[in-house]
């Protein structure tokens, strides 16, 4: 496919929209659905000849910035706005995990420096707070349930919760705070101290405090006409609700006919409820014990009996495990038993969707990258209705009879399963 002229872009695609995994790219997305717009997800950058829908008005892509080097994860962040700006988006963003604290992700800093030049802008913001996954900044520092972020996380360099001080970690751009005594005050009183700021600093990053919706919203009034920002799925949704919409009638991305199955191969303790509340429910399920799937005493083919033998109900499939659990059976390996589950639940999904069942719900971002991109090779997904704030009904663009939802860790209520399962059926 040929790409079109850029005039035909100019008033359509309001948002492009970067992010640091696949999960939080579905994060991102579904507030962007939720704000009305048309949206299209990427798991990794598109082909150079790759056009969107004309009616699509958000562009979200997924990388892989995280675990990249940071020259891999700058070149890739950087292709990425390359695609962007050639369909003409009007403003840029970087979703990027709660976890950029972690000594394990350094690369927000550079990749939000990278990101700041190429679009030409002198200064953005760098909110992190996002009241679905109860975090929240104050006085420039980040608290995760109502703690002070690294407290509490061993693998965190963010041990006072500062956000500035890991960003100068990562960047030599200096930060400053805007805090919500400051955020009450005129706009002009604001931008005043930030643009002395400026003048004496250069280019810099601005961290405001938000702790409720209020916060957010009060964000995008001072800050929302910036071309690029970074942070959390709380300022989207703030963003979206002042962007320009266009009325268009969006095609059903969230419901479908077909059968439904859970696959669960999260461990996280919000997953592990969730199963348990699926079952004492009356839902039907079939755990599998990863030990004797290493050592093929159960297979797939007793998967897949167990699911068609109850092809009347929803079936959970789960290998879900409390963390001591999981802990004790890595006794035999613990990539061994991870590669074992990921090809087993891979396999199982390829047979699922080959028998009729076009509503599937996945747990784990292993998981979840094991089936969606290496097994079914799907790297497209319009973006139907959220199950839960993060968690949105995907469709793949290479088959759009099917219905993903996919979760990691602790997003969802702990009826979760049962509304993913509620939100995907098509009404008769």
């Amino acid at each position: 496919m040929v790409l079109p002229e850029e005039s035909e872009f100019m008033d359509t695609i309001l948002w492009g929209c970067i992010a640091d995994d696949f999960m939080n790219a579905a994060d991102a997305a579904s507030f962007f659905e939720m704000g009305g717009l048309k949206t299209v997800l990427y798991d990794g950058i598109p082909k150079a000849e790759t056009v969107p829908d004309s009616d699509i008005q958000a562009v979200v892509i997924a990388l892989d910035l995280e675990t990249a080097g940071k020259d891999k994860a700058v070149e890739e962040a950087l292709s990425a706005f390359d695609f962007l700006s050639r369909i003409n988006v009007k403003q840029y963003y970087y979703k990027f995990s709660l976890a950029f604290g972690s000594v394990f992700n350094v690369n927000v800093g550079p990749v939000s420096d990278a990101l700041m030049d190429a679009v030409g802008e002198t200064k953005t913001i760098i909110c992190p707070a996002n009241r679905f996954e109860d975090s929240a900044v104050e006085r420039g520092k980040l608290y995760l349930d109502g703690v002070l972020s690294g407290i509490n996380q061993p693998y965190s360099s963010l041990r006072n919760g500062e956000i500035a001080e890991i960003i100068n970690l990562q960047s030599n751009l200096p930060c400053i705070n805007v805090d919500l005594e400051e955020m009450l005050e005129d706009d002009d009183e604001v931008w005043n101290r930030l643009n002395a700021f400026e003048q004496q600093e250069g280019r810099y990053y601005i961290i405001p405090d938000c702790v409720d919706e209020n916060d957010a919203d009060r964000i995008v009034e001072l800050f929302g006409s910036l071309r690029f920002l970074a942070g959390s799925s709380s300022i989207i949704k703030a963003l979206v609700k002042k962007s320009p919409k266009k009325k268009i009638r969006i095609k059903n991305y969230s419901t479908s006919n077909g059968k439904a199955v859970i696959i669960s191969g999260s461990c996280s303790d919000k997953t592990v409820a969730q199963c348990e509340k699926y079952i004492s429910d009356g839902g039907k399920a079939f755990k599998i014990d990863a030990i004797r799937l290493l050592y093929e005493k159960v297979t797939i083919g007793d998967l897949w009996n167990f699911v068609s033998g109850n092809e009347d109900d929803t079936v959970l499939i789960y290998s879900s495990e409390s963390a001591d659990n999981v802990k004790y059976n890595q006794r035999h390996g613990a990539e061994e038993i991870s590669r074992s589950l990921e090809s087993s639940m891979s396999e199982l999904v390829d047979i699922l969707i080959n028998n009729g069942y076009t509503r599937i719900i996945i747990t784990g971002s292993k998981t979840v990258q094991s089936i969606i991109k290496e097994k079914l090779g799907y790297h497209s997904f319009f973006i139907g209705k959220s199950v839960s704030p993060g968690v949105p009904v995907i469709t793949p663009v290479e088959k759009q009879d099917i219905r993903f939802v996919l979760k990691s860790s602790d997003y969802g209520d702990y009826d979760f399963f049962s509304k993913a399962i509620k939100v995907t059926e098509k009404k008769q």
